[in-house]
C-alpha cells in the first residue's frame, strides 16, 4: 500500500511566497500606522508624544521585519509587533482597533505559512 502523497501548493518556491505574504502584511502595517497619526491628532484624538513615538517605533520595526522574512525569527518577532499594537491601545483606542485589526491578518499570514510550509 503506497502512502498519501503530501498535498503540494503548487508554487514554484512556496517559502518565497510566504515571505512576501509576511513582508506584505507588516508593510501595509507600517504605512497604515504612519497615516493613521494624523487624523487620530486632528480628530481629537489627544494622541500624547509618547503614543507618537510608539506608532512610529512600531512602523519602523515593521518595515525592518518586513525586511527579514528570510530569518526564522522574524516570524516571531512580527507577532511580538501585533501585541505591542495591541498594547499602544492604551495611548489611544483607535491604536488598539489597528491592533486587532493587524493582528487578525497576522495570525491568517501564520495559518497559511503553516498551511503551505507544514
Amino acid at each position: 500500500m503506497t502512502e498519501p502523497e503530501t498535498p503540494r501548493s503548487g508554487l514554484r518556491n512556496p517559502q518565497a511566497a510566504v515571505r512576501g505574504l509576511g513582508a506584505g502584511t507588516l508593510v501595509l502595517e507600517a504605512i497604515v500606522l504612519l497615516l493613521a497619526i494624523q487624523p487620530i491628532r486632528v480628530m481629537g484624538g489627544h494622541l500624547s508624544g509618547w503614543g507618537v513615538a510608539s506608532v512610529i517605533a512600531l512602523a519602523v520595526v515593521a518595515i525592518l521585519l518586513a525586511g527579514l522574512m528570510r530569518r526564522s525569527w522574524a516570524w516571531n518577532a512580527g507577532t511580538a509587533v501585533q501585541v505591542l499594537l495591541l498594547a499602544s491601545g492604551l495611548f489611544h483606542w483607535s491604536l488598539a482597533a489597528l491592533g486587532l485589526i493587524f493582528g487578525a491578518a497576522w495570525v491568517y499570514a501564520l495559518y497559511v505559512r503553516r498551511s503551505i510550509l507544514g
